[in-house]
Parts: structure tokens; sequence; C-alpha cells
């Protein structure tokens, strides 16, 4: 089995087993945004404030979130970003989901050209693989 962190980021990929301990091996850090209770662009960007341990000065919008995903002083050169629950939110809002993906990509593109890596990995709701 290949090593997600042994290569690139390469758009949305699917977490491997025991992420954590994998990413901690490769000093990935690792931050979890939580979409299970997710419903509109409001309660999208209070997971991500939760889940990067952002400031109530954060944004709440695309702009921000951007920002704060490739700003070399807010986040590890390093970044695992996992997504739990992912597949299930992109079913239930396939729109907002949409725009999401659009700005995590740039991002990811964007930490790649400051020389860091950005992975975005999608974990499902498992009872087994939460960790959390």
């Amino acid at each position: 089995m290949i090593q997600i962190f042994n290569g690139p980021p390469a758009g949305l990929q699917v977490a491997p087993h025991d992420v954590r301990i994998l990413a901690a091996g490769h000093q990935v850090a690792v931050r979890e945004v939580d979409f299970s209770k997710v419903h509109d662009k409001d309660s999208l960007m209070l997971a991500f404030l939760s889940g990067l341990g952002l400031t109530d000065r954060f944004g709440h919008n695309w702009d921000a979130l951007f920002d704060v995903l490739t700003d070399p002083a807010s986040t590890s050169r390093r970044l695992a970003l996992v997504l739990y629950d992912y597949a299930r939110f992109r079913n239930r809002r396939n729109n907002l989901s949409a725009q999401l993906e659009s700005v995590l990509i740039d991002a990811q593109r964007a930490a790649a050209e400051q020389g860091r890596d950005l992975w975005l990995l999608m974990e499902e709701a498992d009872s087994n693989t939460r960790h959390w």
C-alpha cells in the first residue's frame, strides 16, 4: 500500500486507516473538521472555526477560509485536513460542497506554490475510525 504522506497532496483523497499515526510518523500536523452537523454555509464555517482552532475574528467566508489555509503563520508547513463525514455532507449539500472544494483545492495549490503541503483527506463516519 502506498503511504499517502510519501507523495505530494493530490486533491481530495480518502483518508488512510490510522491517519493520525501515519501523519505523526511523517511530521504532518492534523486538523479535523466534522461535517456531520453541517447543513448550511454558517454551520460549515463554524465547523472550520472549531476544527482549525480559529478565533472569533475568523471572517466566516470563503476568502477568510482560503487565507487561513494558505497563511504560513497560522498553519503547519505540512498539514493534513481530515474532513470527517464529508461524503455524506457532499451528498446532502452538493452545491455547498462544490463551493468548498473549489476553495480547498485552490488553497492546496497555493500552499504548494509556497513549498508547503496541504492534504485534504476524507474520513467516513465509522465508529471504528473516529478517534476524536
